[in-house]
């Protein structure tokens, strides 16, 4: 015997909209997995650049960055090359508006180089220069390192490296000790974040530049273990330590930026002593934090050697402005003994 049902689908339909167990909204990870779409889907409106259009340029803009750019102490063979690319970018534009064949660019660079070499003073004149030349829309600049972008489980590494890359969309991601990445071997998820980073700088390539920022030893090892991360970064500069001389530019131009002067007897007490470190090997000798903490030291020895020898507090503006050799020299001392410290 046969039974015959009467199934009515809309009876149906109206009886599960009215049954207790189905729920009235939908579940909050079926909203979060859409709003995980909605935010690849603006990532990709994000990541289309400006390949077939040229923005209008900002030619005074652009030649006030240079202006900074040039007035950096040394760094000569970094300020070839960032001219280079101003270039190079200038004449793609001019062959875009001319209805030229331009393949897509890849600016992602490797900064080597000991810590207060200028590395991170580069990487920001970069982003605004490119944002003037058209290149990135925004042009800012965020800073992360290891602890910014790798977890702490299986999965947290993807999330934490995808945040900051969205972060950096239009700009450029600064990753400093970008080596450290690789320290843990396989089994560390840090390896997780680079696999991650290299399909960021596919996806996003017309809207993002990545910049990995580390000692000249660490990085070449680490660019010899990951050969996607080198011929995805073709752009190598290197940083080298600035000679005495230089350091003393340095200083004399945070001096004057201070509304300071160093006495003559001051600035020899400073040359001096970069003289030893040198002579000594100091690793970071040609190190402009060194000079900048020696000049903030200085400064605060400056105010408390006037503040021992005069009860009135009355200073000429002579006084008030000039470091004087035993400034520099308590400033110095410091400095070597925090480095004692330190070690």
């Amino acid at each position: 015997m046969r039974i015959k049902l009467n199934i009515n689908p809309e009876a149906q339909l109206a009886n599960l909209k009215n049954s207790a167990w189905l729920p009235s909204k939908l579940p909050e990870t079926i909203k979060s997995a859409k709003a995980l779409r909605n935010d690849k889907t603006k990532e990709k409106k994000l990541s289309k650049g400006t390949e077939n259009t040229v923005k209008e340029i900002n030619n005074e803009a652009i030649e006030e960055i240079l202006k900074e750019l040039n007035c950096l102490v040394g760094l000569q063979e970094v300020k070839a090359l960032i001219h280079e690319l101003r270039s190079f970018v200038e004449v793609r534009n001019m062959r875009i508006q001319e209805g030229l064949s331009n393949e897509s660019m890849a600016l992602h660079m490797i900064f080597k180089g000991n810590p207060g070499t200028g590395k991170t003073t580069v990487s920001r004149i970069v982003g605004r220069l490119f944002k003037e030349l058209g290149v990135l829309p925004k042009g800012h600049v965020i800073e992360v390192e290891r602890a910014d972008l790798v977890g702490e489980y299986i999965g947290h590494t993807a999330i934490r490296a995808r945040e900051q890359v969205k972060k950096a969309l239009g700009g450029v991601l600064f990753i400093d000790e970008a080596y450290s990445l690789a320290r843990g071997g396989d089994k560390d998820f840090g390896k997780e974040c680079v696999d991650c980073l290299v399909k960021s700088v596919e996806d996003f390539r017309d809207n993002l530049i990545v910049i990995l920022s580390g000692y000249k030893d660490e990085m070449d090892i680490f660019l010899r273990t990951n050969p996607g991360i080198r011929s995805r970064f073709p752009i190598q500069l290197e940083f080298p330590d600035y000679e005495t001389k230089e350091l003393l530019e340095i200083a004399e131009a945070m001096v004057k930026e201070r509304e300071y002067l160093l006495s003559g007897e001051g600035k020899l007490a400073l040359e001096r002593y970069l003289n030893e470190q040198e002579r000594i090997g100091h690793p970071h000798r040609g190190n402009a934090r060194l000079v900048r903490n020696i000049i903030e030291k200085s400064i605060r020895r400056h105010a408390v050697r006037l503040l021992s020898t005069n009860n009135e507090k009355k200073f000429s503006r002579q006084e008030l402005i000039v470091l004087e050799r035993q400034d520099i020299i308590e400033g110095c001392k410091q400095c070597c003994e925090e480095k004692e410290i330190s070690q």
